[in-house]
């Protein structure tokens, strides 16, 4: 086989691998942001479960997470493809870090602004969704595009649950070749190019936030 033939190979699995990325990573903000909110929240019924969740997907190995959801769930009756299987533990493990960072940037806004909400009788709700969010989703684009990248890269992890992804392509061109420079050489290519695609839409999405002005309400 020739570079050209491996390249096909291997960018096969990289649609694959795109696929997981963009899935568990549109999974895991509704995950980050419903965890994180109720994080935040002074009084809340989902605080203590966002706070287990958070607990368990941050302190555990995320290749386990793989492993029993794919291995051991279906043993208390309940079974998932490998694609969805892996695109949910994916987004799983990134929706818990990305959580922290949504706590983390909602904690950050001024207290003055809180004060001034609650002397014009604002509803929580109300200053959450109009003085809370607005400002906190900007402060998390850099923390969130660091999030991305790194699923981007947890994505290899999927090939120890039959995934055909960009790394078990890899591996199994390998096996069959022998050929391992080129191919392993090829691989760590496209993976720097996805990441390189991907941090350049979390930059263009994080001057969007900032052109329509959220910033500027920090003022």
């Amino acid at each position: 086989m020739n570079t050209a033939s491996y390249l096909d190979a291997l960018l096969t699995g990289a649609a694959t691998t795109i696929t997981l990325t963009c899935s568990s990573l549109a999974l895991a903000t509704v995950f980050a942001f419903a965890a994180g909110i109720s994080l935040y929240a002074r009084h809340t019924l989902m605080k203590p479960f966002a706070s287990a969740y958070v607990g368990v997907f941050r302190g555990t190995s995320l290749l386990v997470q793989f492993f029993w959801l794919y291995y051991a769930l279906p043993l208390l009756g309940f079974s998932m493809s490998p694609m969805a299987t892996g695109i949910i533990a994916l987004a799983l493990n990134s929706g818990a870090y990305g959580a922290e960072v949504v706590r983390g940037a909602m904690q950050a806004v001024s207290k003055q602004q809180l004060e001034a909400a609650r002397a014009l009788n604002f509803t929580s709700a109300y200053t959450l969704r109009k003085i809370v969010l607005p400002q906190a989703v900007v402060e998390m684009m850099p923390s969130f595009s660091s999030l991305a990248v790194q699923n981007l890269k947890d994505t290899a992890l999927v090939s120890m649950i039959t995934i055909a992804d960009l790394a078990y392509k890899a591996q199994e061109l390998r096996n069959l070749t022998q050929d391992t420079v080129p191919i392993y050489g090829l691989t760590l290519l496209l993976y720097f190019a996805m990441a390189l695609i991907l941090m350049f839409a979390m930059r263009a999405l994080e001057r969007k936030f900032d052109k329509s002005g959220l910033r500027g309400a920090r003022a």
